[in-house]
């Protein structure tokens, strides 16, 4: 029995590693700071994996056969006495991904790796094998909504195949290596190649690189499943050695026709010119028709699953927390996350509210959380943006990090943005605002400096 100690373990990433390890047969210790909070402590909670909270050389058993530590700022061994007692220890210290590919070294990986769209298609692809009675193993890297078939965001699973969501990100502090690099995958799915992460990859020659060094990894035997619709994924797809299916809206043999969006969005999904059936789905937007499209071209591709298998689970899932995600179902005005951690990301989720609700005002709370949205090389990212909003609440800037890009100010930002801009300091600001007709989208990566549960409880209650 491995016995592994977790220092960062309820970050979304490391503590679905803490179930897989656990479920793999490891001991899992581990520890986070103090304050720490969100859906992944009561992850850990349900599966009977404890932590200390706070960091100190005094959380580490000393039986312990090798660490994890996470690529968190403040996991720097340079400032967390934790860390740097893990790495004197002389034990192997590993990052998540690094733990995550030895652990699935011996499967048969797909790695849904992309710009965009990653943990919606990882999960629903997940879910459509559970749903079919094919007990895969899984790895998501966000939180689905807790379902029978995904009751967590990672499964060690009994069939050979394994599932995995794969970052583009460096692995950790002191290893630079995207950590899809890690995963030894048979197939990949495609959905994006659009610059971002600007603080690590500066330009996009750079940022593609990384998809460039994983497409290489596929055996020759091996399958990629890419999006037409998307110019720099479909083009480099193409340049791989192994067999590449396609799928889109616009285009690719595997084809989403005759969309119907609404409550429940309609589609008929198509082989070249051959329809196959139609799907039904509760998920808002056409990035999520385009993700579901991805999802059904690559099970049916595997020949793993029936149709009729696939359009039951699509019609039975319910989707990603912080994907466009309804937090007050029961209120008259409806509060929506959407991941806003991109220029991407934050466009798709506000035109999948104006399709969706094109009859109601769209108020945004938008947190300028993440590097790329902080960075004054990335100001016209605001040119445009927030289209077909009424008005935008605009938090202040993360401050992680500042000092490491040439940070912009929340006054900066605010100017830019215009007239619609309002600044976001409390939930009661954006309350004020509305009427009762509006529809809610809230855009962050983080929890907007500690207030999104609160705004998300004043407006429910508000309008209940």
């Amino acid at each position: 029995m491995r016995k592994a100690h977790i220092i960062g373990i309820a970050g979304v990433g490391m503590s679905a590693t803490a179930l897989l390890l656990k479920e793999a047969g490891w001991v899992v210790t581990g520890s986070d700071d103090a304050a720490v909070y969100g859906p992944p402590v009561e992850v850990l909670k349900a599966a009977g994996i404890s932590f200390a909270r706070g960091y100190s050389p005094k959380n580490i058993p000393s039986d312990t056969e090798c660490f994890v530590v996470g690529r968190n700022a403040k996991l720097d061994p340079a400032i967390n006495e934790e860390v740097r007692a893990a790495h004197e220890r002389g034990k192997p210290v590993y990052s998540f991904p690094e733990i995550l590919g030895e652990v699935t070294k011996n499967r048969e990986n797909t790695v849904i790796a992309g710009s965009y769209g990653k943990s919606t298609t990882t999960s629903l692809i997940a879910h459509i094998f559970q749903h079919a009675g094919v007990d895969v193993g899984y790895f998501i890297g966000a939180e689905p909504v807790k379902s029978e078939r995904l009751p967590a965001p990672a499964k060690i699973g009994s069939a050979p195949l394994f599932i995995l969501e794969g970052d583009e990100y460096p692995s950790g502090h002191a290893d630079p290596r995207a950590k899809f690099l890690h995963f030894h995958p048979r197939d990949i799915l495609l959905t994006s190649i659009v610059h971002d992460h600007v603080n690590v990859y500066p330009t996009f020659e750079s940022y593609k690189k990384p998809f460039e060094e994983l497409l290489a990894l596929l055996p020759k035997g091996g399958l990629v499943v890419v999006s037409a619709d998307e110019p720099q994924a479909h083009a480099l797809a193409r340049t791989v050695n192994c067999h590449h299916v396609s799928y889109g809206l616009a285009g690719g043999h595997y084809q989403a026709r005759d969309i119907a969006y609404g409550a429940i969005t309609r589609f008929t999904l198509y082989a070249a010119e051959t329809p196959l059936g139609e799907f039904q789905t509760s998920l808002i937007g056409a990035h999520n028709v385009e993700n579901i499209t991805g999802a059904a071209a690559y099970v049916i591709e595997k020949n793993l699953a029936t149709f009729a298998q696939v359009a039951a689970a699509v019609k039975d899932f319910k989707g990603v927390h912080r994907k466009l995600y309804d937090l007050t179902p029961e209120a008259r005005v409806s509060v929506y996350e959407g991941f806003g951690s991109s220029y991407e990301k934050a466009r798709s989720a506000i035109a999948a509210m104006r399709l969706h609700f094109p009859n109601k005002p769209l108020i945004v709370v938008f947190e300028p959380h993440t590097f790329g949205w902080r960075n004054r090389a990335n100001l016209a990212w605001y040119d445009n943006v927030f289209e077909g909003a009424s008005t935008v609440f605009i938090a202040p800037p993360e401050t992680q990090g500042a000092g490491t890009h040439d940070q912009l100010s929340h006054d900066e930002i605010l100017a830019h943005v215009g007239t619609i801009a309002r600044p976001y300091a409390l939930p009661k600001d954006v309350v004020a605002a509305l009427t009762g007709n509006e529809i809610v989208l809230i855009l962050t990566s983080g929890d907007l400096h500690g207030t999104l549960e609160a705004l998300t409880k004043e407006v429910g209650d508000t309008f209940s």
